[in-house]
């Protein structure tokens, strides 16, 4: 009953603003991060200045990106990120937030317009003095090639994978875009996430104080369920496309 409630509000709304965290990426195979068998608990933290001030923790920062790009590159977009296209090509999604670095929300044919990195993007690395920008791959493979931390082509300055580490600071621009997004649609779609890492843990609170519906989909409870119009545990790519117009069983033969 709840699912076909949900399914009405969704079917009704002209504005839906969607927010994705690591748990629609790990059911496309990608590892998390901050679980305590995650990539963070596995690896030494390199914060920010570390990075700009220390040849070594470059060079650890790279090691780490390498040995995590392979499970990215290869990933492919599921049925939970085709479900935030379909709610695109019904012209009701406003924007897509995302916590995620992996790029599978564009992969999957969402506008990258649509799309706020609010983390960056693990699919590029750019110069940190001229802003020259290279593919992931590029980078890789000259690490493998024998570069322990490579530089800019153009100006020699540092290159720095395009996402944001601790101790640096979220882009001004997307978090206010994404502050917009929150304020401005009739239902908040929270799925994947935590909800415990801020800014972006206020974000669904923020749409709900602004009138929106907020539902939360997750396997585990967040520190935002109480403001939760509905919230749902389980497998998102179950879940998501019963909420979207298509039946499940049209999804698996689109998109397997």
């Amino acid at each position: 009953m709840i699912l076909e409630e949900i399914k009405e509000w969704i079917a009704t709304a002209q504005s839906i603003t969607g927010f994705t965290g690591a748990g629609i990426s790990t059911e496309s195979g990608i590892p998390d991060f901050r679980s305590p068998s995650g990539v963070w608990a596995k690896n030494r933290t390199v914060y920010f200045q570390e990075f700009l001030q220390n040849t070594t923790d470059r060079i650890e920062y790279w090691r780490q990106k390498v040995e995590i790009w392979p499970s990215i590159r290869d990933a492919h977009p599921n049925l939970g990120h085709r479900a935030f296209v379909s709610l695109a090509k019904q012209e009701k999604l406003i924007s897509l937030i995302t916590q995620n670095i992996d790029g599978l929300h564009q992969r999957s044919g969402l506008d990258p317009k649509l799309v706020l990195e609010l983390h960056g993007t693990t699919t590029e690395a750019n110069c940190l003095s001229c802003s020259n920008k290279i593919t992931m791959n590029e980078a890789v493979n000259r690490i493998r090639q024998g570069e322990t931390e490579p530089k800019c082509y153009i100006c020699q300055g540092l290159l720095k994978p395009s996402t944001i580490s601790f101790g640096q600071s979220l882009s001004t621009e997307i978090l206010e875009k994404a502050r917009q997004a929150a304020q401005s649609c009739e239902i908040f779609l929270a799925v994947g996430s935590s909800l415990v890492v801020e800014p972006a843990a206020s974000l669904p609170v923020l749409a709900k104080e602004s009138g929106a519906k907020l539902v939360i989909i997750n396997r585990t409870e967040t520190p935002v369920d109480r403001f939760a119009d509905s919230v749902i545990r389980g497998e998102i790519t179950r879940i998501l496309p019963q909420l979207i117009s298509k039946k499940s069983s049209d999804w698996e033969k689109v998109y397997s």
